[in-house]
């Protein structure tokens, strides 16, 4: 669970001892689980969301949330099925580019072949490839 980003909503008690340190609005916590024992949690902060609406970002300093201050907590975690889909989406879109590049060339000038149909296929260069004068 170390190392794992959580977020930690806070409760009147929590607002009322963090409010010196953080502000007295605050309604949750976002950070890495740094340390957490008997006494509480240690979050490297990423981020604070305000009871009216409203966000802060940190870089990532250290607070410590007493167990008693906490109202609930919440762990994110990263869904297999989605990374993976997300990984195939990528390798597809790759694979797509690399056959686009093969089937057209790279824009390299060619003086005319025929195609299967007996026409001429004849290749331009883009005036993105266009040498400079």
């Amino acid at each position: 669970m170390l190392g794992t980003e959580v977020a930690l909503d806070l409760n009147d008690a929590g607002r009322a001892a963090l409010g010196q340190l953080i502000g007295p609005e605050i309604g949750q916590i976002e950070g890495r689980l740094v340390q957490k024992d008997t006494s509480g949690y240690l979050l490297a902060v990423t981020g604070v969301h305000l009871l009216r609406g409203g966000d802060q970002v940190w870089r990532g300093e250290n607070v410590k949330v007493r167990p008693e201050h906490v109202s609930m907590m919440y762990e994110r975690h990263f869904s297999t099925g989605r990374t993976i889909g997300l990984v195939a989406l990528g390798v597809g879109a790759v694979a797509t580019v690399g056959a686009s590049l093969d089937a057209f060339g790279q824009g390299a000038d060619n003086p005319g072949r025929p195609d299967s149909t007996g026409s001429t296929v004849r290749r331009i260069l883009l005036p993105s490839q266009l040498p400079s004068p």
